[in-house]
């Protein structure tokens, strides 16, 4: 093994959420342990994400094989990095692992190479490995390249200023305003205009695009909050979620907030009213992952529709709520069941989406704190002509072990799509769900 910089030994969980980590470390040595290398093999021939991830991962191996001896140190990219295979015999550890175990084997890698004097750091999202690395006197990291700020200073989507009062008066006057302060906001980002002289007297606004490169007026939000299929936003989120999502401009919409903030309900009132009522898409599309993305659902009987029923349950509790016109029995239950066999509304596995090109529909993919950076790309890569997508999802609620409220796809996806002409995003921090639900929030 060549020395020189650093050396980064590697898990298969690194490995199998980022295929392309591999050329993410510079001019330094990525060490793929044997025991790596025999794990990958036991997925490669899966059909799903994971099965996909472990090929490709094989496959920029087998390219850096090619370029050089992998036992000594084969360039890996254009930096200087290369990559090698520890092949060595397992180095017995006598500080209290045993050997018979892969996580093992591969933590006294990095143990081995710390040892004989280089400078190690031991990656892995699992948090157990890196517990137990640690505790070996190993510098341990997460794999941070995807990661972004965390839920409490990501960007919530909007923002408060303080101006005059000639200036809201103004802005409502003439619905139109032009003004230095929208410079200074993200493309779709909502301000909240509020009175120096009287903190209720406010207006709601967005800057006007046109086409320009930078923002130079604002818009006024409508004068009031209407209704929309008998459901009224009841705060100040709410209601410049729902401006997002009724923007025909718009592509793409992440929701971001905890249980019971209303996200899933607002993007299902605005895909019912668009759908239903302006016929500005084909059908409503609703996905939801079984988690995680590309999981088998085979072990439930029936269609594959039918297996999706109880993972769908909270999507189909939301839908009879907004469908419900008349207090009686059954009313919604049917609407949502001829909306079903009529194909306008459809529920589709995200285990099938790939490969597919979607055009002319409202999409809604919830829970999307469950999925990975590259799953969420997958996703909106299906994304055709005419159709916008809205991603929901609780960071504070992950279901998958390899995920945090940083890493996910959900928050990634709204941190790096912020300044994007095509997408919004509303950070939501009040429940409406009950008062019960709301302090359960707060205090469990």
């Amino acid at each position: 093994m060549s020395p020189g910089g650093k050396f980064f030994v590697l898990d298969t969980n690194v490995l199998l959420h980022s295929p392309s980590c591999l050329l993410e470390f510079g001019a330094n040595t990525v060490v793929v342990p044997v025991d790596v290398i025999e794990e990958l093999d036991k997925f490669k021939s899966h059909n799903d994400e994971l099965g996909r991830n472990a090929r490709q991962v094989i496959r920029i191996l087998d390219r850096a094989r090619t370029e050089g001896s992998l036992q000594e140190g084969a360039p890996i990219n254009g930096d200087g990095g290369q990559i090698v295979v520890d092949m060595k015999p397992v180095f017995l550890i006598d500080s209290g692992l045993r050997d018979d175990t892969p996580d093992n084997r591969i933590i006294s890698v990095a143990y081995r190479l710390a040892r004989d004097g280089r400078e190690v750091t031991f990656i892995s999202k699992d948090v157990n490995m890196r517990l137990k690395a640690d505790a070996l006197g190993l510098r341990v990291e997460d794999f941070e390249t995807d990661k972004v700020p965390s839920v409490d200073d990501s960007y919530p989507g909007w923002r408060e200023l303080s101006v005059s009062p000639d200036v809201i008066d103004q802005l409502m006057r003439d619905r139109e305003l032009e003004s230095d302060l929208a410079g200074q906001l993200n493309p779709n980002e909502a301000v909240l205009l509020r009175a120096d002289d009287n903190p209720k007297h406010t207006a709601l606004a967005r800057p006007v695009l046109n086409g320009s490169a930078t923002p130079h007026a604002l818009r006024a939000f409508a004068t009031k909050s209407d209704p929309l299929m008998g459901i009224t936003p009841r705060n100040l989120e709410q209601r410049i979620a729902l401006e997002l999502l009724l923007d025909p401009e718009l592509s793409l919409v992440s929701l971001m907030g905890q249980a019971g903030t209303g996200k899933t309900l607002l993007a299902l009132v605005a895909g019912l009213h668009l759908t239903l009522k302006q016929h500005k898409y084909e059908k409503l599309l609703v996905a939801r992952p079984i988690m995680p993305l590309g999981r088998d659902i085979g072990f439930l009987p029936g269609t594959a529709e039918e297996k999706l029923m109880p993972w769908m349950k909270p999507i189909f509790d939301n839908m009879r709520f907004v469908l419900r016109e008349r207090k009686e029995p059954g009313e919604a239950e049917k609407k949502l069941h001829d909306l079903l066999k009529s194909g306008i509304i459809e529920i589709e596995p995200l285990t099938f989406i790939r490969g597919r090109s979607i055009h002319g529909q409202f999409i809604i993919v919830d829970e999307c704190q469950n999925l990975t950076p590259h799953q969420l790309k997958t996703i909106i890569s299906r994304v055709g002509h005419d159709t916008k997508l809205v991603l929901t999802g609780d960071p504070y609620q992950i279901d998958n072990p390899y995920l945090d409220s940083r890493s996910n796809g959900l928050s990634y996806v709204a941190d790096r799509f912020k300044n994007q002409r095509i997408a919004g995003h509303v950070r939501f921090t009040k429940s409406e769900r009950s008062r019960l639900a709301s302090i359960a929030v707060e205090i469990l």
